[in-house]
């Protein structure tokens, strides 16, 4: 894969506000992020290079014996391996330190190899600094995460407290400096009897996109490895980590027992300085797209999650904490904020002891399994799960959709109570284990005004609600398979089909003009460099003419092209609500040029849609964004068109011609940009 991405392409940073938002001049490329490292003496690259090559040969060789339980660890050893490879090709030792550490990581994962060849795996069950690794099904890269396990773990199957920590902004740590760190640095907190879990996050990204994904997937990891209690795993983070944990707190707060930012930043618009330049707001679609990680949006969801927020006093990302603070009292409720005192951007040791100790209380209790009422918002269905409750449907994305459910005498439930904003599907399920309804003799539901009484326990292990034509029904037969609706993870806009297992699919044919060929071949290079170099991974690519069943059945598919150089646009096109072929390009009402316009588009795959297909797309937010994390939203809905013979820049892809969202039943509005 490595080879066929080769032939396509053939200083810690402080979060400032105001200031970010100025737009460079026009002309000027933005920062190189990976910034550029040290020149490695040749002697010394060579030294390197070997060793790593002799590693590399031993996971090869581990590789080939096909066994279940070395394919298990393998990973394990192969983020050290990937980790010095990516160090030689990018140039990135920015050290004298990091060229001497890369021994060290080397002398890690030749050990690692020994033993997993010999049949042991010491590192499973040791406590203090632990690395591990695991492969990733966004892109099939390994990619690693650290370990912080108390002494006092005893890996007897009792299950312990975890916290994710979410780390600070720093362009210059990349894999060889992160798995540094976390073989040395036990970080800012620790436990005694359990486990702390730093994940890499695919680089700087605050944890968005893949560097989300990342999260989940190390947790998932972890989980499969050791003994981590699920109703006591914590959230926190600081600096660019603690913008990261407001996120998770707000679109998953019944996932954790606690949450702890501190510091970072909690949405876009003031943090980046908006409010002091409102004629340079972005295209409405953008500023509605900012409501996929804005926190202060979502601060209602506080309500279901105990979180303590920390700040020191002379921080300007305290700004962070303080609209969290008001936004949440909008709501009625209460936020905890810590101010370490005469302290800027670091944690006041006498803070840290106090979030210490209130966490310890929190972990005691751990998370409520049956929470007796939920108070849920979101604006989109890639965060649609509070507790029992499930959102299967809005009535309009980008809109705030609430949900306020209450189980009726919580001591004894006999039924629930629940109000809806903009929501028209939703799931109210209970594991049996934990089924509040089990000694009631009936169960009732009133929602929006209406009563469905005469239900019974056993219905509440999955109980589907729609709305339809203003009247709410319960759902008893399950939905068409091809069912075209926005769903959960089908929702786009474009970026989120970054977020699961992708295929980069190349054109073959000829194209419909000069312009769209080099403007797609240019995007589709960009695209996967991108992807390298700030989501630390690789890119999967295929011809067109090789796209086989199981591609289609397993990836989304990000096709580059037209429907003359693409056959497998071409063959999808007809079950698209669009037009577009040599001498028509329409969408909507709306008329463009195919010899100069491109369309973009985020869309169920008509092949197979419970997977997306994307035309002519990675990520849309671009060089310019990598520079200040706050900028990292997406930049297009799900559909644009764009003129190709505007050239792309580290900004934009080119003239955007037009942009919107498809419907919640993935048809064009009729509005554009």
């Amino acid at each position: 894969m490595r080879s066929l991405f080769l032939l396509i392409i053939g200083s810690f940073l402080a979060l400032a506000a105001t200031a970010v938002f100025a737009q460079a001049p026009a002309g000027t490329p933005a920062r190189e992020i990976p910034p550029p490292g040290l020149e490695v003496p040749d002697s010394r690259k060579a030294e390197l290079t070997a060793r790593q090559q002799i590693l590399s040969e031993k996971v090869a060789l581990l590789a080939k014996r096909k066994s279940p339980e070395i394919d298990k660890l393998l990973p394990d050893v192969e983020i050290f391996a990937r980790a010095i490879q990516l160090a030689i090709d990018g140039n990135t030792f920015y050290s004298e330190q990091d060229i001497k550490n890369a021994d060290r990581i080397l002398d890690v994962g030749l050990a690692r190899a020994e033993e997993l060849s010999n049949g042991t795996s010491s590192w499973t069950k040791q406590t203090g600094l632990v690395v591990r690794g695991y492969r990733s099904r966004l892109d099939g890269t390994v990619q690693p995460y650290g370990l912080v396990i108390g002494p006092d773990v005893t890996f007897d199957g009792m299950p312990v407290r975890c916290d994710i920590w979410f780390r600070g902004r720093s362009e210059k740590r990349l894999e060889l400096q992160f798995i540094h760190d976390r073989l040395t640095s036990a970080g800012e907190y620790q436990l005694s009897n359990g486990i702390m879990l730093h994940p890499l996050g695919r680089y700087c990204n605050a944890n968005r996109f893949a560097g989300e994904v990342d999260v989940f997937e190390a947790l998932e990891h972890a989980q499969a490895n050791y003994a981590i209690d699920p109703d006591r795993i914590a959230v926190g983070g600081f600096s660019m980590g603690g913008a990261a944990c407001w996120g998770f707190t707000v679109h998953h707060p019944t996932r954790w027992f606690a949450s702890y930012p501190g510091a970072g930043f909690s949405e876009t618009y003031r943090f980046l300085g908006m409010d002091k330049f409102p004629e340079r707001l972005p295209a409405s679609y953008q500023q509605k797209l900012w409501n996929l990680y804005d926190a202060h949006v979502l601060a209602e969801n506080l309500f279901n999650v105990p979180t303590i927020a920390y700040s020191g006093d002379k921080d300007r990302q305290k700004m962070a904490a303080d609209i969290m603070v008001e936004s949440a009292a909008t709501q009625g409720l209460v936020l905890p904020h810590v101010i370490g005192p005469d302290t800027a951007h670091k944690i006041h040791p006498d803070s840290k002891k106090i979030i210490a100790e209130r966490l310890a209380v929190l972990a005691e209790a751990g998370r409520v399994a049956v929470p007796p009422s939920i108070r849920f918002t979101t604006f989109t269905l890639k965060y649609n799960q509070c507790g029992w409750i499930t959102i299967d449907s809005l009535g309009e994305h980008w809109t705030a959709a609430n949900v306020h459910a209450d189980l009726v005498n919580p001591e004894s439930p006999s039924g629930i109570t629940i109000k809806t904003h903009n929501v028209t599907g939703l799931t109210l399920q209970f594991d049996k284990q934990n089924n509040p309804f089990t000694d009631a003799k009936e169960v009732s539901v009133g929602l929006d005004g209406q009563l469905f009484s005469g239900l019974n326990a056993s219905q509440f292990e999955s109980l589907r609600l729609a709305k339809e034509f203003g009247k709410w029904k319960i759902v008893t037969e399950a939905p068409p398979e091809n069912r075209l609706v926005k769903r959960h993870n089908l929702q786009g806009p474009i970026d989120d089909a970054l977020m699961d297992s992708f295929l980069f699919v190349q054109p073959t044919g000829e194209f419909a003009s000069s312009d769209v060929k080099t403007w797609v071949h240019e995007e589709m290079t960009r695209a996967a460099r991108n992807w390298q170099r700030q989501m630390r991974g690789e890119a999967r690519l295929k011809q067109d003419t090789t796209i086989t069943d199981a591609d289609i059945r397993d990836h989304n598919l990000i096709l580059w092209g037209c429907p003359q150089s693409n056959s497998l646009m071409k063959r999808v096109l007809d079950q698209l609500p669009v037009e577009w072929s040599s001498s028509r390009l329409v969408v909507g009402q709306k008329q463009y040029d195919p010899a100069r316009d491109v369309l973009v588009l985020v869309y169920p795959n008509p092949l197979n849609p419970d997977r997306y297909i994307v035309f002519n797309s990675g990520l849309t937010y671009r060089e310019f964004d990598y520079e200040n994390n706050a900028r990292q939203t997406p930049k297009l809905p799900d559909w644009a068109v764009i003129d190709t013979t505007v050239a792309p820049n580290d900004m934009t892809p080119g003239n955007i011609r037009d942009a919107d969202f498809f419907d919640e039943f993935w048809q064009v509005k009729n509005s554009g940009r």
